[in-house]
């Protein structure tokens, strides 16, 4: 299944639904094929899906459920900036890894919406 998105806002709950899913192929399905995926805060970059498969999957094996709430979502034409706030929480609503995210995303041909670029940043374990 390729999950799509058609509004921009919409883009971190749908990451966020599909990590909480379990499902690679989705979340894979949400990235250009060149995307760039920002691993950390000192640069450490992975280009395309198949280096982007690989940190995904790391996600997805983290226990807990995540929410994702967009701070802004800023549309210019084909392009739009999103930051978010994430939370990996527990069945007791406990965070156990929490940051924040800036993204850029590109209007596809068929009008929905893809990573160009997804930056992961200043995440933290436990609660605070």
């Amino acid at each position: 299944m390729s999950r799509k998105v058609y509004q921009p806002a919409e883009m971190n709950g749908a990451f966020a639904a599909a990590r909480n899913a379990g499902n690679l192929d989705d979340l894979l399905s949400l990235y250009e094929d060149d995307a760039q995926l920002l691993v950390d805060a000192g640069g450490a970059s992975l280009t395309g899906k198949a280096a982007i498969a690989t940190e995904l999957r790391k996600l997805i094996e983290l226990p807990g459920t995540m929410v994702s709430n967009n701070t802004f979502c800023v549309v210019q034409g084909d392009l739009a900036l999103l930051r978010a706030d994430f939370a990996l929480r527990d069945g007791k609503d406990v965070v156990i890894y929490s940051g924040f995210t800036a993204e850029i995303i590109r209007k596809q041909a068929d009008g929905s919406w893809r990573y160009v670029i997804d930056h992961a940043g200043a995440s933290r374990y436990g609660a605070g």
